[in-house]
């Protein structure tokens, strides 16, 4: 089994990476291969609403020059996901969220592609915040019926300067937890496979409340 882990924080090496190290350390002693990806010091647009990706169902965005494509099909190839952001003005980081847009815009109208997967959200801030990006990484999941482990708190690390969130004890915990809980939900998932049947998949209903 696999787990990708997406970096949202322009450092590789800060308190997100740190919090998603925590997390796959625990997948790994479990035997599940996680590959980490740094999407926080890439060059990346917002989605620009052209609906391409509806009109050729290709599992791509038209916007072909950066590396979400990409990373949509480790998405599709993996097993579980992790999305891990920094918090920016009580929100998760503009590259991440543009990354997020435009891969589970394209998930959803080529057939949900990420439908029952693992996926968790971590969440590295200061002081204030972590709990309205917590919410915000975990919409993406919500959205697409993907199944979400939970640890014994919300997923949140505190650290100002890289390394600072050693020093959170309760924030290492929680990591640790998420991790142990994701390997077991994981497990779950594929041991089930093949013998119970999974409930089937309806077309998205769109009600629109101005006529």
């Amino acid at each position: 089994m696999k787990v990708v882990a997406f970096n949202g924080s322009p450092k590789a090496n800060g308190n997100t990476g740190a919090a998603l190290k925590l997390v796959a350390e625990q997948l790994e002693k479990e035997g599940i291969e996680v590959e980490v990806v740094h999407v926080g010091n890439k060059e990346l647009r917002g989605c620009i609403a052209c609906n391409g990706c509806v009109r050729n169902k290709d599992e791509k965005c038209i916007l072909k020059d950066d590396y979400v494509n990409t990373w949509i099909q480790k998405i599709k190839d993996a097993d579980g996901i992790i999305l891990g952001s920094p918090v920016h003005y009580s929100a998760l980081g503009a590259t991440m969220k543009a990354f997020l847009d435009r891969a589970f815009y394209v998930a959803g109208v080529n057939g949900s592609l990420f439908r029952h997967k693992v996926g968790a959200s971590v969440v590295a801030v200061r002081r204030s915040g972590g709990l309205p990006t917590f919410e915000q990484l975990n919409n993406y999941i919500n959205y697409s019926e993907m199944i979400m482990p939970t640890s014994n708190y919300w997923n949140v690390i505190h650290g100002t300067m890289p390394g600072d969130t050693e020093g959170d004890l309760e924030g290492q915990q929680i990591m640790r937890v998420l991790g142990k809980n994701m390997a077991w939900v994981l497990k779950l998932v594929e041991n089930g496979r093949g013998k119970v049947e999974e409930p089937e998949r309806e077309d998205k209903v769109f009600t629109h409340f101005i006529r």
